[in-house]
């Protein structure tokens, strides 16, 4: 077959699969943090998928849309192009069966204050990224399957490394504010009481008004969803002055924060997804 033969064609299962595991490769080189040979990259999969640098480069976008609204990471420079088709998903889902956890997260030794932690980017809260109707059906199938929230909640060592690096940046910013007086009496709750309380660190601002503050941490990008447990999200409602949520994202690379204050279900679109049973 040649190039012109496939041009303005649909990309078949084989060419995405293809596409999809060079992805992937690229993705784990950089999480290593290997220099990537995109160029040398595309190359290669020339050789299999005839297709335009042009239309390969998009495709690449595509797939990194579908990373980002599953929470994982994504290669820098292929910025995510939302328009994607429910095929791209579908081939996604077909690596994710071999490969569940394809760039697993990796925690070095515990940070010893925050000269140790990495950088923090703040911005404020993103908007929510679009999803094309027809490929909406696809991707809600895979992501049911291959959960980002649960999968977040369920990595302990994610959420510990995310907890501690607030907990450090807290005490700091009141170091810096000349309240060593409040950074001393910066509490880590859900470390010291369990997790009961409904937040992770009880902290202060400058003032010495109380911070509640609970973590959401994820490798993905900002848009990714997490969960709220019921606990939480009626400490919020209580406790509107003091509660805050922290979304740390991108926390494999670059790690990013906004805050979200209640009331949540201004800024959050809360769905029920369990029922607790027992027998009547």
């Amino acid at each position: 077959m040649t190039a012109s033969e496939v041009a303005g064609s649909d990309w078949s299962s084989t060419e995405l699969d293809l596409i999809v595991a060079d992805y992937f490769a690229m993705l784990k080189e950089e999480q290593a943090g290997q220099i990537v040979h995109k160029t040398e990259h595309r190359r290669r999969l020339k050789a299999h998928v005839q297709r335009s640098d042009g239309s390969i480069e998009f495709k690449h976008r595509n797939i990194s849309a579908v990373l980002t609204r599953l929470g994982l990471p994504i290669i820098r420079g292929y910025i995510p192009a939302w328009n994607f088709q429910g095929a791209i998903a579908e081939a996604i889902g077909r690596y994710l069966e071999i490969d569940s956890d394809p760039v697993p997260l990796t925690i070095s030794q515990p940070l010893m204050g925050f000269a140790d932690a990495p950088s923090l980017f703040e911005s404020a809260p993103p908007a929510a990224p679009p999803i094309s109707p027809r490929a909406r059906t696809a991707f809600e199938r895979v992501a049911r399957k291959f959960d980002p929230a649960l999968r977040d909640q369920l990595n302990r060592s994610l959420g510990f490394a995310g907890e501690q690096l607030i907990y450090e940046r807290e005490k700091q910013i009141l170091i810096n504010g000349d309240r060593k007086d409040l950074a001393r009496k910066v509490r880590w709750v859900s470390q010291e009481d369990g997790d009961g309380a409904g937040y992770d660190i009880r902290s202060y601002d400058k003032s010495g008004a109380e911070r509640w503050i609970e973590v959401k941490t994820t490798r993905g990008g900002s848009t990714t969803p997490f969960y709220l447990t019921r606990n939480e999200n009626e400490v919020a409602k209580e406790r509107p002055d003091a509660f805050r949520l922290y979304r740390l994202h991108d926390f494999s690379r670059q790690p990013g924060l906004f805050t979200l204050t209640p009331p949540l279900d201004a800024v959050l679109q809360l769905e029920a997804l369990t029922f607790q049973a027992s027998l009547k």
